[in-house]
């Protein structure tokens, strides 16, 4: 289980990102870098030393753009030495993402739907389809495609799972321990419900970040993960 919780660091600078990272220790062994941290300024760089230090990095930064400016981004990105990318799931972004990966370690995941969002929100968007047949929608062309996998809500994550077959990897946010508070996220469920849903990673960033326990709190999880 260890190496299927992935921990958010949702901070702001190196020293909060290095405190995190050295409070769990072995805890964890695959961390999830973002925009916040990548504006900061240290995010990339972090990448590179994480991976050195035998750690996994997970950058979520959800490319979007024409082919060539896809495919010339998940090049840099493999150099960098992240272990997993994610990319928004849309075809022609799936295809050049596959293509600058080709040869390396790099896990290509395509974001289906956003965790914050529902099927009001799609239709405020111009969507013609609520989240449920947007996401299979999209999963079924990933599968097409050959992408190593998606990230999607839990509440998903059965039906994708029977989509995807048990070879790809099925990466889900949104995951709060029961008592937790959802924040601004739509579709959430507990470590236990998307383990047994089918999830092959599960990403944890404010309740392992924000505990007063860090260490504990990633523990309490792993094992909720076990036992299901």
């Amino acid at each position: 289980m260890r190496d299927r919780l992935i921990v958010g660091l949702d901070v702001s600078s190196r020293a909060e990102a290095e405190a995190v990272v050295e409070e769990l220790g072995e805890t964890v062994s695959t961390y999830k870098i973002g925009y916040q941290l990548v504006f900061s300024g240290h995010g990339l760089p972090m990448v590179e030393e994480l991976s050195r230090a035998g750690k996994r990095v997970f950058l979520d930064v959800k490319l979007l753009d024409i082919a060539n400016t896809v495919e010339k981004g998940i090049e840099q990105i493999a150099r960098l030495g992240a272990a997993m990318v994610t990319i928004h799931a849309q075809g022609h972004a799936m295809r050049a993402a596959m293509k600058a990966a080709a040869g390396s370690d790099l896990l290509v995941l395509g974001v289906t739907v956003l965790t914050s969002l529902d099927d009001a929100d799609l239709a405020d968007d111009g969507y013609a389809f609520g989240v449920a047949d947007l996401v299979r929608r999209r999963a079924e062309m990933a599968r097409e495609i050959g992408i190593g996998g998606l990230v999607a809500s839990a509440s998903e994550a059965r039906d994708l799972r029977a989509i995807l077959g048990p070879a790809l990897a099925l990466v889900t946010p949104g995951i709060r321990p029961a008592g937790s508070a959802a924040g601004d996220q739509k579709r959430v469920a507990t470590p236990a419900e998307a383990i047994r849903d089918g999830a092959s990673h599960l990403v944890v960033a404010r309740p392992i970040v924000g505990a007063a326990d860090r260490k504990a709190a990633a523990e309490a999880i792993l094992a909720e993960m076990a036992a299901a």
